[in-house]
């Protein structure tokens, strides 16, 4: 069993300088300082065509790629601002695209950012779509109210409590992803043993 799991960061923001990038960052570092490999979606920097159910994946520009690494994710942690009580535009267009298939059985933790106070709406509504395409959500979640007083230029979170709500988020993506990865050898072994 390989104790060393992929997480998978998605910044669901277009934003130049984006805080909800800065966050995923901040996160995929804490998943590494608990040993686990990272790979990083910014959704900002991708050719995602607008989803469309007739079209191919094949066809749409980056997401046959995008999908193929959500898929080979352990956990994801997924991340957007707050659009008008919701998440944004970009990351649900990127949602669209995700299924069952992405998503079964996989461990995600959810972090949303706004410029203002309000965030309960925008986690709930991401973490009742996740578990929608059979996510394993995580009950810890993180909410950063005003980001822009929260983050240095540079992505340093300025907030201590905010920063270890982060670092407490990516522990918990990571010991998750590695139980279920125990329970998965667990069970081919004695699939093979039977």
């Amino acid at each position: 069993m390989t104790d060393a799991p992929l997480v998978v960061g998605v910044s669901g923001s277009r934003r130049d300088g984006s805080h909800t990038l800065k966050g995923i960052k901040l996160a995929l570092a804490a998943a590494e300082a608990e040993g686990a490999e990272t790979d990083l979606i910014d959704l900002g920097d991708v050719d995602l065509p607008l989803y469309h159910p007739d079209r191919d994946a094949a066809d749409s520009g980056d997401a046959v790629d995008l999908l193929a690494r959500v898929r080979a994710a352990d956990a994801v942690v997924v991340g957007s601002p707050v659009y008008h009580a919701s998440y944004s535009s970009t990351f649900r267009n990127f949602h669209d695209y995700c299924g069952f298939d992405e998503y079964e059985d996989t461990v995600v933790g959810l972090l949303v950012v706004a410029g203002g106070g309000t965030i309960a709406s925008t986690l709930d509504h991401m973490r009742v779509t996740m578990r929608g395409v059979h996510a394993h959500v995580i009950p810890g979640q993180v909410g950063v109210r005003n980001a822009s007083s929260k983050f240095e230029a540079d992505g340093t979170m300025i907030d201590s409590d905010i920063a270890d709500r982060i670092d407490a988020l990516a522990e918990d993506v990571v010991e998750e992803a590695r139980i279920r990865m125990a329970a998965r050898d667990q069970t081919e072994t004695a699939s093979v043993d039977d």
